[in-house]
Order: structure tokens, then C-alpha cells, then sequence
């Protein structure tokens, strides 16, 4: 049932692939190459996310990010999850399709997002400089090989078309909440850079944040890790509590995520935090 048909919502959109076909109102691929994400990631956050003072100053970051540096079209949130930051940027007025394998995907349909690709981005198959923009929202550092998956978005960009990214910061707050959530590396901001110019990017603007967050980081997730003992704080993987702010913090962190959403405004970097956020355009495909 549902089959082929589109939705009210959806009455004449179609991704640019010739692999995808609509159900159920998801556009759907045969294939499901494996992703290095836990099978229980998308429950997880399903029910942290929308309380979280993490995802929420995330969402709001990149949010910033897109109004100062406006996609060309539609923005294909690449490895989008349940769909939170989709549905905050359809809110906003920006077009928007989420491209999530699994039970992500219906998640985001449930939440309402009017474009949803049910498939990996690999699996997809968009057509070469069919994107006008997409976004990677702490999905690079769960590819074996970024500089691969950078360059397949570069070639599936229009020329000129914007990546919004954002990454976990700095190796040395390395731990078990990593190897939890499945990722393959933390970034600083020169190899996060070097990464995306390797991959044929132009970067626009890059900037840690979460400035804040560094130290308890390092004390309640790298220190017990390195002492051989499991602890976590502030990263999707971490335990659903750690989502949750003392009230003791609440006000310094509030002013803390407001000065950070002035400097993304007015385009000015922080110099540490435990995220990176960053902005590039594609290039000419060789």
C-alpha cells in the first residue's frame, strides 16, 4: 500500500536519481550499504534530541550558519538522522531533503519532513552536480575514508554549491564515547580544512564551538577512558542524563551559546571547542 504514490506534501519533487523510487512517502533505494553508526544511534537521540543542550545549540549553530551563508536550492542534509535539523531548517523557510538510511528516515517522516531519502548517500546515486547544497551534520568522522566521501559530495554539488559540516574537535578528547558512537577520527580546524580543500572545496568559514565544554569533557569522558573506566558527557553516544545541564550551569552555558550564535553572525571564529562547524563551496569536477 502507498507504493509509488506521492503525497499530498510531495506533488511533483523528485530526487535527482534514477536508483530511488517513492514509498510510503520516503524515496527509497534497493541497496543498504553498511554505515559505521549503532543500530541503536537514531533510537537514542530520538529521545534525548529535543531536550538536549547539545543538539539544541547544534541545531541553532548551524542554523546561523545557512542564514549568513544561504544555500543556491535545495539543502540535502546528507546522513540526517531523525530529521531534527531538517526540521528546524524547514521551519525556517530553507528547502530541505534528508537523505538517512533506516529507521532514521521514517523517523524524519513522522517528524514531518517533506523530502526524505531513505538510503545512504553512496547508495542514492545523485546525478554529478545535481545538488545545489548539502549538509553533513557530524556524519564525516563515521567514514573510513573522508576524503572519499568529501569528494563524492563535491561531485554531486552543482559548481559553486555550499557543504555545511559540522565534526567532533580535537584528537586529544579521544575516547570510549567514540568508539561507541562509531567514529573513525576527531578533527582540528587545519585537517578538517585540509580534508575539504583535498576534496576540491573552497572554505568560507570555520570555527570551533562548544567553547565551553572542553574541560568537562576532558575530565569526565578522556580521563576515565584513559584509566580504563567508561564515563560520558556531551556527544550523541554519551548516556541520556549527560544530555541534561546542571542547573548550576544553565545560565553560564545560556550566555556562553549566546555569545557563540553572535560570533557565527557575524562571522567571526572561536579559537577551541569541542565541534567544529564549517562552511565550504565545491568546485569545478575535474
Amino acid at each position: 500500500m502507498g507504493e509509488n504514490r506521492e503525497t499530498p506534501s510531495q506533488p511533483s519533487w523528485r530526487p535527482p536519481s534514477d536508483k530511488l523510487v517513492l514509498r510510503d512517502g520516503a524515496w527509497v533505494t534497493g541497496s543498504a550499504s553498511p554505515v559505521s553508526y549503532p543500530d541503536w544511534g537514531n533510537d537514542f537521540c530520538d529521545q534525548v534530541e529535543e531536550t538536549s543542550f547539545w543538539f539544541r545549540h547544534r541545531t541553532a549553530c548551524i542554523l546561523e550558519a545557512v542564514r549568513q551563508y544561504p544555500p543556491g536550492g535545495t539543502l540535502f542534509d546528507i546522513g540526517g538522522g531523525n530529521g531534527l535539523v531538517a526540521s528546524a531548517l524547514q521551519a525556517a523557510g530553507t528547502a530541505v531533503a534528508l537523505v538517512e538510511p533506516g529507521s532514521g528516515a521514517r523517523n524524519a517522516v513522522r517528524r514531518g519532513i517533506v523530502r526524505v531519502v531513505e538510503s545512504t548517500f553512496e547508495d542514492a546515486r545523485f546525478h554529478p552536480q545535481s545538488l545545489p547544497a548539502a549538509g553533513a551534520f557530524d556524519v564525516i568522522e563515521h567514514t573510513p575514508d573522508d576524503l572519499a566521501f568529501l569528494s563524492g559530495i563535491r561531485n554531486a554539488l552543482v559548481p559553486g554549491g555550499r557543504l555545511y559540516c559540522t565534526v567532533p574537535a580535537l584528537p586529544a578528547l579521544w575516547s570510549a564515547e567514540d568508539l561507541q558512537a562509531g567514529h573513525f577520527r576527531r578533527y582540528t580546524r587545519s585537517t578538517l580544512v585540509g580534508t575539504l580543500q583535498k576534496a576540491g572545496f573552497d572554505v568560507e568559514f570555520a570555527t570551533y564551538f562548544f567553547t565551553w565544554l572542553g574541560l568537562p569533557v576532558f575530565f569526565r569522558r578522556v580521563v576515565p577512558y584513559r584509566l580504563g573506566r567508561r564515563a560520558g558527557v556531551g556527544s550523541p553516544g554519551a548516556n541520556p542524563a549527560d544530555h541534561r545541564l546542571p542547573a548550576a550551569l544553565s545560565a553560564f552555558v545560556s550566555r556562553v551559546d549566546a555569545w557563540e550564535l553572535r560570533r557565527i553572525r557575524a562571522k567571526k571564529t572561536m579559537p577551541h571547542g569541542t565541534s567544529l562547524l564549517c562552511v565550504s563551496r565545491a568546485g569545478n569536477v575535474a
